[in-house]
């Protein structure tokens, strides 16, 4: 089947079978067991990280959930990997990552800046066990030591959307597992394990949830891998909630089309924003000198709905952020509606100074709405943050770009 087919079905095939035609929701927290021997057999075996044999009890939700592994399973055939494995949150899932390659003796992780700030975070400050050599792409092989157990790079990078070469990558992580993080793409845009990568990392709460209303992540691997990061699960608890996980199981039935829309969007604001006096640089995919390498094409299908831009200071930067009305000043990225924040003082303040975004950039994520709706809140924002008070240029940037009566019902 095509994505688009595959992203509507996936993991719904027996439903006309069990009479329904939406997904049933399994919210028991236990269940029975046949008796004392068969549920210790079955706990043992999801503890440690199995999935379900027919006709064995689940035992408990911390072990395994169905409607958690109805969404898994569909995640895992979007990103053509073996099974997935959900979490809580985006920070459990590589957290499980973690702690998994940490508890097979190999504790060192070689990292690729920029990453989201979070997982810059977690990687260093040595919390869960590990440590990290950061590497440029090109020196990811010189940084790799005996008991490296990770290579992990983020492309498109938050937030300045750096691409990174995932073949390029494999070849010289070797044997070495490389995680992806792919957020910004999701499996529309691109296919890690397609180029090499062993582990696809998502903050499920973005794009895959795709309306702000669900907080989770998710690992998409080969068996093995599934198998390992199952029982830290198991153990330590990060199971994604049921109900989350129908409500993104039947988010993936309209991620290709949410993915696409948001892109075409992005590029429109990408390339007025490129045109402005007031923006120094914008990173995004499509602006030219963004994808050295040509990536796109090539490893991506599109550019993605996410974008960063560079202004004139810090003052400037918080100016805008705080000036938009349409646009939602917030953190987070991937929803139906555009949200705008400022890396180094939010999402990027745990990262060291020297690996921060600029202080004068900001991150936007592009939703559904009218491009020319958000071009008119940003042209308005950017004004009314470099303009002299009462200089009249926000009445004439109205004029200029469109009504902004879309603005006056917030």
């Amino acid at each position: 089947m095509s994505f688009d087919t595959e992203a509507v079905h996936a993991a719904r095939e027996d439903l006309a079978g069990l009479g329904v035609h939406v997904p049933p929701i399994d919210l028991s927290t236990t269940y029975p067991v046949a008796d004392v021997e068969a549920g210790g057999a079955a706990y043992e075996s999801l503890a440690s990280g199995g999935t379900p044999r027919p006709g064995e009890s689940l035992v408990y939700q911390r072990l395994w959930n169905p409607t958690v592994g109805r969404f898994e399973e569909a995640l895992a055939r979007l990103e053509g990997t073996d099974q997935a494995v959900a979490f809580a949150s985006g920070m459990a899932a590589l957290s499980a990552t973690l702690l998994a390659t940490v508890a097979a003796g190999r504790p060192h992780v070689v990292a690729v800046r920029p990453l989201y700030g979070g997982s810059d975070h977690v990687l260093a400050t040595g919390l869960l066990g590990t440590r990290v050599t950061w590497a440029e792409p090109d020196g990811i092989a010189a940084a790799i030591e005996p008991d490296t157990g990770l290579v992990i790079v983020e492309t498109p990078a938050n937030p300045t959307l750096d691409l990174v070469d995932l073949s390029a990558v494999a070849a010289q992580a070797g044997d070495v597992p490389v995680v992806v993080d792919n957020t910004f793409a999701t499996p529309v845009l691109q296919r890690p394990v397609e180029h090499g990568a062993t582990i696809v990392l998502h903050s499920a709460t973005k794009f895959l949830g795709g309306h702000g209303d669900i907080m989770a992540g998710v690992v998409a691997t080969s068996t093995e891998w599934a198998t390992r990061i199952r029982g830290v699960r198991a153990l330590t608890g990060g199971l994604l909630h049921p109900m989350a996980a129908y409500q993104l199981h039947r988010g993936l039935q309209t991620l290709p089309t949410r993915v696409r829309a948001q892109q075409d969007n992005a590029q429109v604001v990408a390339q007025w924003l490129n045109r402005q006096d007031a923006v120094s640089r914008v990173f995004h995919p499509s602006i030219p000198g963004c994808d050295p390498q040509g990536l796109v094409g090539r490893q991506m299908n599109g550019c993605g709905a996410v974008l960063a831009f560079e202004v004139a200071s810090f003052d400037v930067a918080v100016a805008v952020a705080q000036s938009c009305r349409l646009v939602t000043h917030a953190v987070s990225l991937g929803g139906v509606d555009s949200l705008i924040q400022h890396p180094a003082s939010l999402t990027h303040r745990p990262v060291a100074p020297e690996a921060r975004p600029a202080a004068s950039v900001l991150r936007l994520s592009v939703g559904l709405e009218d491009p020319g709706d958000v071009v008119t809140d940003l042209c308005r924002a950017l004004e009314l943050a470099s303009a002299p008070a009462g200089s009249g240029s926000v009445d004439q940037g109205r004029e200029r770009h469109g009504s902004l009566e879309v603005l006056s019902h917030r």
